[in-house]
């Protein structure tokens, strides 16, 4: 399968900054797989395609302020380091992005404080890993709650550069799902932005059960595809957990034959990464490096919430191969003509 089968004109002013006023208030539009038709709706009338005994698989993954401004040693040159992963929990180790990279050299200390006179946070570069990224070392004694207390006083939320605009105290609570609670993330499982309590409450009400699972996405979905042969094209390992609690949920609407929806192509990822030898949902922990693209046979998921994606994206393809490319193609020339809006802050799609 070739990346340029996957592109598309997408107008800058279709790209959301901003996020819809109310959660479930944004659009939706309904995709029939095995028919190709579409629907027109609102967020929260998804409740409406659902019974007793669906399943809704959601990934609990927290964002975190993984965004942080300081300064070198000596120089003061101030930088800026994204925070990806933590490598060793005990020894404060984190793969990190830099800028500008060229200054920040192994050995450097880095300082982070609220303003110049007081620095609250002191790393260590001790490594190298490309040609922005490196590993460093938090010099500090305090607890892990302590350590991410200090995150949320110091750090940004990480909303994509593409929203050409500083992050703001709104985006502390908007770019997170209401249902966050396993911290790692530092991109937001944009798929489950649109879910408000309203909308949990009438799943509840119906019967609709609520399986979580965890995907802690990095910035690896994120980067650009640079292969035209897809299956050339490797993923950056993402962190994911499957509780025991879950697969059982799922496995048993499974057997029941119910609808199984995944909200968002990191849960797909996730669920998809952890696949028994009979095709059922197994319990674990583990990192994945999964991309999927046509053709690929999904093994537990019958229905998708997603977002509307950027061309030739890792997101965009997934989206495809799962609701039929043609059917996609389809659906987002329509959605170009209303002015869905796209992206992390954009409408919603459900397939089904």
């Amino acid at each position: 399968m070739k990346l340029s089968e996957f592109t598309f004109e997408l107008p800058d002013e279709l790209i959301a900054s901003e996020p819809a006023d109310y959660r479930d208030e944004s659009r939706l539009m309904v995709v029939h797989r095995k028919t190709g038709e579409i629907e027109h709706k609102f967020f929260k009338d998804v409740v409406n395609y659902f019974d007793t005994g669906d399943v809704i698989i959601l990934n609990d993954t927290k964002v975190f302020p993984a965004r942080l401004y300081g300064k070198k040693e000596k120089t003061g040159a101030k930088i800026e380091v994204f925070l990806l992963r933590q490598l060793n929990k005990e020894q404060r180790l984190w793969d990190v992005l830099v800028d500008p990279a060229r200054k920040i050299r192994v050995g450097n200390k880095l300082f982070f404080g609220e303003d110049d006179e007081n620095d609250l946070l002191v790393a260590e570069v001790i490594d190298n890993t490309t040609s922005r990224g490196r590993t460093i070392r938090f010099l500090t004694d305090t607890t892990e709650d302590g350590f991410y207390d200090l995150l949320h006083q110091l750090g940004e939320t990480p909303i994509p550069r593409y929203m050409n605009r500083k992050a703001t105290e709104e985006d502390f609570n908007n770019y997170q799902t209401i249902y966050a609670k396993n911290k790692g993330a530092v991109a937001v499982p944009a798929a489950g932005l649109h879910f408000s309590r309203e909308v949990m409450k009438w799943f509840e009400i119906k019967g609709v059960k609520i399986a979580e699972v965890t995907l802690h996405l990095g910035l690896g979905n994120l980067k650009k595809i640079e292969v035209e042969d897809l299956s050339k094209h490797k993923m950056e390992s993402e962190n994911y957990i499957i509780p025991v609690e879950s697969v059982a949920i799922v496995n048993n609407a499974k057997l029941e034959r119910k609808r199984i929806c995944c909200v968002g192509n990191s849960t797909l990822r996730a669920i998809e990464s952890s696949v028994s030898a009979n095709n059922k949902l197994k319990a674990g922990e583990g990192w994945t490096e999964k991309f999927v693209f046509p053709p690929y046979d999904f093994h537990i998921q019958n229905c998708m919430i997603t977002n509307f994606h950027a061309p030739k994206s890792t997101f965009f393809i997934s989206t495809a191969t799962f609701a039929g490319t043609e059917n996609i193609k389809k659906a987002y020339e329509i959605a170009i003509a209303e002015k869905y809006r796209f992206l992390d802050y954009g409408d919603a799609m459900l397939i089904i």
